[in-house]
Order: structure tokens, then sequence, then C-alpha cells
């Protein structure tokens, strides 16, 4: 198939090209749609019972969250004259703007005191959105932030809620992820022009990168169509598609070169090129794909948006290395070696260092792996301390006007007036002697601070509890589960921002044994398709977890316990760990950690095929393939290390734990466990049942 490819893009080749620039220009067009429909919210379980609780107060209560919530501050008592008038004079001016629906304050609500702060300085102000989805309402929060946000009449305003932190947070990101661009791209062409040494070796993969991320943003355009979509896509796109592109597009132009050097003619070199290279391309996007798939298991649309870009990024850089990019360097042809500035990239030596390197740590296998697991094991010792949380308006910089006013409810309001604890009983009315007695002891879980009034539409009832602390940490999911272990009426549903914060991350729990079980089957399967061992996928993945904890250690002991601040710049530190982001960082590196295992494996086990022994196809296949690994994983580090730049720590976490896991796995996995433990297995290495040997493929 992979050699009718070949013959096909260079007859083709014009024809070919004419049809990828018209692809990129219709999916770039649908790229600039993509931004403005993506959300930062996603972190809710749509199936759980937070859910069917709010479910049930949106249609027959009529309850509706308001999409911002003010916090406004006074000099003097929210009771004075002069501040009463101030106040009424902003709630005015707020409803007269487009997309107001109607306010809620202390003061329209008739001084009501569940909506005052604890020194009486400061009150709520409450702001609804005409749109029913919320997910659209960001342009509101944009309007009210950038309008109110500040002084009005002598009042200090603090604008927060739900609209103006995904307004903020678009704003962010997109600013962020131009920066970060504007230093991955340069040094990335930079390393490319060290690795091939000639000015357009180098120019050439970075085709691929940006043909990746044009079309997975033109994609996730189409998804948003039907699904919410997280606005931190973007940076995986960015990221993956720069990265990941690259990686293919070097496989390619190394293995174009090797044929040119070995005397073939332009068309023969990238039949060749596609057979073996573009094959191994194809593979190692298929294990990509299949990890990154597993994101789409968990219920919330966080996770899945991941899961959605990852595989359109993954789909889009094989599609295009496989077609589009031979094409190219058809075209190319021999002037792939023109404007050399560095002689020795050109032509790289059959037994280089890579090789002398392989064959030193297979003359010492036993203290290699030793030594080598001792280190990871070491940089893994502090998940031990790992506390897991979500994200919340505190992965923004601690100077931004929504941490400002994240920090300033904190500090004056008693209970989270924006985020209580919604209980719903239907049938409610029939129950009122259990219903009271529910109530007192709920009063008496730690951390609430009061309930509610109830309130009945028919025979149904609902009452409200605020709480103390910030409704997406581990103090809220202890309080909530605690409520959940009183005796409650029939049919009580219990909801709000802590008790979904607690069904997401319960949730999580219950999907990851799935996920990780497709991940590991799914590779398991496509290793022994590839190398035709049952040995060698078994290794895999064993090492993939073990380099996998190491990286959770690092993210511990950094993003936790506050190290290396100098290298990841400031942040707020939570002393907790994002679950959906550590979850993420988790497949994206197993699936490019399996990427570079294909690449080692393809080139081994062709060597192995054309007669080597064990030992002397490990050294061959590592020289040959180590360099563009190693390559890839610097050029695929730079690409995620950009986004530490970026002033959200979410971003931060993801830049710095995919950039130290690929550069972990690319140095001391690859370029010494794996030909160690070759090296011990020696023939084993490819040892299969015989009746599973026709299903594997040939190289």
């Amino acid at each position: 198939m992979f050699e009718k490819i070949g013959h096909l893009v260079v007859r083709r080749r014009k024809s070919v090209l004419a049809l990828f620039i018209v692809a990129l220009v219709a999916f770039g067009a649908l790229a600039g749609l993509a931004i403005p429909r993506l959300s930062s919210g996603g972190y809710t379980d749509p199936n759980s019972d937070s859910a069917k609780a709010t479910n049930y107060l949106t249609k027959t209560f009529h309850v509706t969250d308001p999409a911002i919530i003010l916090e406004v501050k006074s000099k003097g008592l929210i009771t004075e004259p002069e501040t009463v008038a101030s106040a009424s004079a902003l709630e005015k001016s707020i409803l007269s703007e487009k997309g107001v629906l109607k306010t809620l304050s202390f003061w329209s609500a008739g001084n009501a005191p569940t909506l005052a702060s604890k020194d009486q300085h400061a009150a709520y102000l409450f702001i609804y959105s005409t749109e029913k989805d919320v997910y659209k309402s960001t342009p509101l929060g944009k309007l009210i932030a950038s309008k109110y946000d500040g002084t009005f009449q002598g009042l200090r305003v603090y604008v927060n809620g739900f609209a103006a932190i995904n307004s903020a947070l678009n704003e962010k990101i997109s600013k962020d992820l131009a920066l970060a661009e504007g230093i991955s791209v340069p040094l990335i062409f930079l390393l490319l022009l060290f690795v091939f040494g000639g000015l357009i070796a180098s120019a050439t993969p970075l085709i691929v990168g940006v043909g990746s991320i044009i079309g997975s943003l033109g994609i996730i355009y189409l998804v948003s169509l039907a699904t919410g979509v997280s606005i931190f896509a973007l940076n995986l796109i960015t990221g993956m598609g720069l990265g990941l592109g690259i990686d293919y597009a070097l496989l390619m132009v190394n293995r174009f070169r090797e044929e040119l050097h070995h005397g073939q003619d332009v068309e023969s070199a990238i039949v060749n090129t596609v057979k073996t290279a573009g094959k191994t391309v194809f593979y190692s996007g298929l294990t990509v794909f299949v990890t990154i798939a597993s994101l789409t298991f968990f219920p919330m649309m966080f996770l899945k948006s991941f899961g959605y870009a990852g595989m359109s990024v993954v789909a889009v850089a094989v599609i295009v290395a496989l077609l589009p990019f031979p094409a190219i360097l058809a075209l190319i042809g021999m002037r792939i070696d023109k404007f050399v500035v560095r002689k020795s990239a050109v032509t790289p030596k059959a037994d280089g260092r890579w090789a002398q390197t392989a064959r030193f740590v297979m003359r010492r296998p036993v203290a290699v792996v030793v030594l080598s697991l001792t280190l990871l094991a070491i940089i893994a010792a502090p998940v031990r301390n790992i506390v897991f949380s979500q994200a919340d308006a505190r992965v923004m910089p601690a100077s931004s006007p929504i941490a400002i006013a994240t920090a300033a409810a904190t500090n004056d309001f008693p209970g989270q007036e924006g985020n209580p604890i919604e209980f719903v009983i239907p049938q409610g009315t029939s129950q009122a002697s259990a219903l009271s007695a529910y109530e007192a002891k709920v009063a008496s879980v730690p951390g609430i601070v009061r309930v509610g009034a109830e309130q009945s539409v028919g025979t149904d009832v609902r009452f409200s509890a605020i709480h103390s602390m910030a409704p997406r940490t581990n103090a809220a999911q202890k309080m909530i589960n605690a409520i959940r272990a009183i005796p409650a009426p029939a049919g009580t549903l219990i909801g709000g921002v802590a008790a979904d914060y607690a069904d997401t991350q319960s949730g999580i729990a219950r999907t990851l044994p799935w996920a990780f079980g497709w991940i590991a089957l799914g590779v398991l399967i496509l290793l022994f398709l590839f190398t035709g061992s049952v040995i060698l996928p078994i290794k895999a993945v064993i090492l993939n977890v073990i380099s996998l904890a190491a990286m959770m250690g690092a993210l511990t002991w950094i993003f936790m316990d506050g190290h290396l601040g100098w290298l990841v710049g400031s942040y707020t530190n939570t002393h907790t760990i994002d679950t959906s982001m550590t979850i993420l960082i988790s497949v994206v590196t197993f699936g490019l950690s399996m990427d570079y295992e294909v690449f080692l494996l393809s080139r081994i086990k062709e060597e192995h095929e054309s007669g080597m022994k064990n030992e002397d196809a490990v050294a061959t296949g590592l020289q040959r393939s180590a360099r563009i690994i190693t390559a890839a994983a610097f050029l695929l580090a730079i690409a995620f290390a950009a986004f530490m730049t970026s002033g959200v720590t979410n971003i931060k976490t993801l830049g710095f734990g995919v950039a130290f896991a690929v550069l972990l796995d690319a140095t001391v996995v690859r370029g010494l466990l794996v030909p160690a433990l070759m090296r011990l297995f020696g023939e084993r290495n490819w040892w299969a049942p015989k009746w599973m040997k026709r299903f594997s493929i040939s190289h």
C-alpha cells in the first residue's frame, strides 16, 4: 500500500500539492472562526447527580445562575445613602447594557443580608444574561469587565463570574499562544538547521507542522458546531501540531536524504521513503491516535476536547506527511541538500556516537538498567505527596483583575454566596418532618455557614446551603461527601459547584481504569502488529508507566512544593495539581513516548530482518534513528516548553510536564534503558507464538 502511495504521489506531485494548498486555505478560513467558539468551562460531568439537580432547578424552579458576579465595595457602610445612590446608579447602568436580562443585588433585593459582606462594606450584584447557554455569555463578560471593573462613583467594583472568567481566559490564552509561537518557531528552525545542516532541508518540516495546526483548528471549529470545546485545546493543537508534524517530517526527510545518498534517483528515493518511513509514520500516528482517543471516554467536556483536538492533530499530521509532503520532496529533489551550513549533518556517519553509546550500554546492561531505574525512582519519589484538585480563577496570574476579584470575594464574604449547595427534593412537601430533620443535620456539617429557606413548586421543594470554602477544592469535596452520607428524604438531589466538583472527581476516578485499559490494550496490539513481538510491547508499556511516574513526581516537586520558580515563572501555588491536566499530560506523553518507540523499533527491526544479529541491529538502529528521535524530542519540548511563558498555571503545567517527559523519554528511556533491556533479552526480544506471527507486518 505504501509503495503505491509513493508512486502515486511522485506521478501526481503537482496535483497533490495544489489540492493541499486549496485544503490549507479552506481550513485556514475555518480556523479563524474557531477561537470565539471555545470555552473555559467543561469540568462538569453531565451524567452526575449534581447535573441532574441543575436541570431540575432550571426546568422546575426556573433557577438560572448569574453569568457575572460583581462585588461592590464602599469605604463606608453599604446602607449609607451615598453608597445606596451610587450602587443604584451602577445597577441601572448595567441593566441598560445589551445582553443583560436582569440584575439582583443587595440593594434591589431589599438589603438582603445574604448578599452583604461580613463587615457591611461590600455587597454582591448578580448579572443574568439573555443567553440561555452560559457559554455564549462570554462577550457580555468582556463588556462588563472592560466598562465596570475598577471604580464607579466612589465604589470599587470587582468583576467575577463564569462569563468574565471565560472572557479573561480566552484573551489571556490567545495572547500567551502568540507569544509562545513567537518564541518556539524561530528556535525550532534553528534546531532543524543544526540537525539537517541545510536551509532547504531545515525549512521543509515546518510545512507539516504548520499544516497540522491549521487543519486541526479547522476540524475543531467543525466539532464546536456540535459540542462544546475547551479553550485549552488550542495549546494542545499548537504544541502537538508543531511538534508531531515536525517529528514525522524529520523522519521522512532523513530517510529521503539517506536514499539519495545511496545513489537512488528522486522517484525511487520517494517511493522507498514512503514505503519505510511512511509506514513508520502511519503506525506511529495510529498508536498516538488510539492513545489520545482515551480522553473521549471521560464525561467532562474539558477532557473530551483534548481528545478531539489530539486525534485531529495526529490524523492531519499523518495525512500531510504521507501525501503533500512527499510531493514537495519530489519537487525539491536533489536540491534538498542545497545551502549547506553544517556539512557533517548532510551525510551522517553510519557508525557514530549513537551506535557507540548503544554498544557501551549493551556491554554493561545490568548496571545501566539499575542506575537508570534508580534515577527515575528518585525523580518519581515526590509523587507520594501529590494532592489533586481542579482549576478555578487562581490559574490566572495573581495580578489579573479576575484573580484579584476572587481574592477579594474570599476575604470579604463569610460564605460562597455565588456558589451555594443546592438541594432538590421531588415530592418534598409530603416528607415535611424528614426534610426538617435533614436540614438540621446539613446545617451541622463542618464548613456550612447557614441553610436557606425552603421554596416549593407544586409538591417539589428546594433549599440551599452556603459554605465557607472554595467550591473546587478537596475540602469542599469532603464536605459534600459528608452531606451525602446523611440519610436524606427520598429522591433528594444535591447540586451546586461544590457538588459538581465532587461528582467530577468521582467521574474521573470511575473512568480511569477504562481509559488506561484501552490505552494498554491498544498499544500492546498495535506494537505487536508492528514488531511481531510479544515481549517488546509489554516492555514498552512498563517503561512508559515508570516514565510517567517520574514526570508526575517532577510536577509535584515543582508545582506543589514550589521549586524551580526561576524556570517556570511566577504563578499562584494552590499546593495541588489539577486532576484533568494531569490526565491530559499523562495521556499525551504516553502517546508521544509510543511515537518514539515506534521510530526506534521500526529501524531496529528493519536491520534485524536484513540479517543482522540482535546487538548489531540495536546499535545500527539506534545510530540511524536516535539522532532523529532526540532532535524530534527537543523540537517537541521547545514547542511545549514555550507554554511556560504563559501566565495561566494550567498552561505552565502542560508545557513543563510534556517537555520534561519527552526529553526524559528520549534520553534515559530510549537512549539507555531500551538498548540495555534489548541486550539482556537478546533474540527473545522478537519472540511470539508461531500462530501470532502471521498477523505482524514485514519491514
